[in-house]
């Protein structure tokens, strides 16, 4: 495999093994250490690499996808993206029915919080520039970060140091986060939905 025919058959910045075999490309593990031994390719894990010429257009998300699958961003990335919470955190939190996980490379942190399996729903996909990922729903991505921090919350005063945004109650679907609530049957994730979508919260 020569570097021009894999910028001709990889249509985005970032692509495995198994996206040359099925490109038609055959590429030796030989091949793939010269071209990030020229920063041609960086490597992010074995066998899923990053076109170097295209990492201005690389989506941090694309790359939480496609490191740990199955996964969906969530948590704290999807709350801020959602403008639910008001500052960027450090790394890209995703949750996974599998193992929890936390990944370093050049791009940054990405960690994967094990869910179990019957609350891994409620997330859509998103493509751009050739990449794809899925991100959990505003309501979703509430719930996931209540159902993994529920213990830690004692009360109100403890919401209010996470700063939500003080309009989340509008902003959020209340039929949709009702019936995902439904689906957690969860008495203390209730309390705290119910503490943050008061009117004394905004």
């Amino acid at each position: 495999m020569k570097y021009i025919q894999l910028l001709e058959n990889i249509k985005g910045p970032i692509f495995s093994l198994q996206d040359l075999k099925i490109s038609g490309l055959k590429a030796f593990s030989s091949q793939l250490s010269l071209l990030a031994d020229e920063k041609k390719v960086t490597r992010l894990k074995n066998g899923l690499y990053v076109i170097k010429s295209r990492e201005d257009i690389i989506k941090p998300e694309a790359i939480a996808h496609s490191l740990y699958q199955p996964s969906y961003i969530s948590l704290e990335r999807a709350l801020f993206h959602y403008g639910l919470i008001p500052e960027m955190v450090y790394g890209v939190t995703s949750v996974t029915p599998k193992t929890t996980r936390t990944f370093h490379n050049d791009f940054g942190q990405f960690i994967y919080r094990h869910i179990k399996k019957e609350l891994f729903w409620g997330y859509r996909s998103v493509e751009v520039d050739n990449q794809f990922y899925l991100i959990a729903e505003p309501e979703k991505a509430l719930l996931d970060f209540l159902y993994f921090n529920r213990w830690r919350i004692k009360n109100e005063d403890d919401l209010v140091e996470m700063r939500f945004n003080p309009d989340l109650a509008t902003i959020l679907d209340q039929k949709r986060l009702a019936d995902y609530l439904c689906l957690f049957a969860d008495e203390k994730i209730e309390q705290l939905v119910s503490m943050l979508c008061s009117p004394s919260n905004k």
